[in-house]
């Protein structure tokens, strides 16, 4: 099999097994890709040096620096895991907390400003009653890679990209956003709790209480 001549810089989450059977697909398509995976926190690294015709964002952790953009000489592109409706952060968690009834990704340029480029694509999914930050990011991440390979098959076939009519709904969520959303206050109601509970409690992430300037994460009960 004949690989595409395009040069492709791929940037994504370290040890993800989502981004590492994106970045095998380009391998395995492309001639020329440079890759750079990082997690968050982790500095952009300073020493990249790449000049070429497209960079694929794909659950990168970093903010891609204007210097970089500059050298793309087609298209700069981010799969972003949420509909244009959730830009930023926390995305899945604010669309359980807004009780939303459908979720998706999108396919969008890359601009200075995060989430914020001209639309490629998007495709959507319906929200379940049952679904909780574990469920939906599963979907969130195969519905993700499904929309990265029908992107990609575009761009080894030479075809232009598509051009999406949506929009952005509104800025970017935030770290500090988030991280409100995540804080129970004792005069919320149950429901307000329970929602809170249900779109912030996942992993390492947990809700918490703010309490006389101390903060006290709500963990799950132990089994017997």
């Amino acid at each position: 099999m004949s690989k595409s001549n395009y040069s492709i810089m791929f940037l994504g989450k370290k040890n993800d097994e989502y981004c590492s059977q994106a970045l095998s697909f380009c391998r395995l398509h492309f001639d020329q890709v440079q890759v750079e995976l990082g997690e968050w926190g982790d500095p952009w690294p300073e020493d990249t040096e790449w000049e070429g015709d497209y960079i694929i964002s794909y659950l990168s952790r970093w903010v891609i620096p204007e210097s970089l953009l500059e050298k793309v000489k087609i298209a700069a592109i981010n799969f972003h895991p949420a509909t244009p409706d959730y830009p930023g952060i926390g995305c899945n968690n604010f669309a359980l907390y807004e009780e939303a009834s459908e979720y998706g990704v999108t396919c969008h340029h890359m601009d200075t400003l995060v989430d914020t480029g001209d639309i490629i694509a998007v495709k959507r999914f319906p929200i379940l009653q049952s679904d909780n930050v574990r469920s939906l990011l599963d979907k969130t991440y195969k519905c993700q890679l499904t929309l990265f390979y029908e992107i990609m098959e575009n761009i080894i076939q030479g075809k232009e990209l598509p051009k999406s009519q949506e929009k952005w709904t509104r800025a970017p969520f935030t770290r500090k956003e988030f991280n409100e959303l995540r804080k129970i206050k004792l005069n919320m109601s149950k429901e307000e709790i329970i929602k809170r509970v249900r779109a912030t409690n996942y992993g390492a992430w947990k809700p918490y209480i703010e309490l006389h300037g101390f903060c006290f994460e709500l963990r799950n009960k132990p089994e017997d």
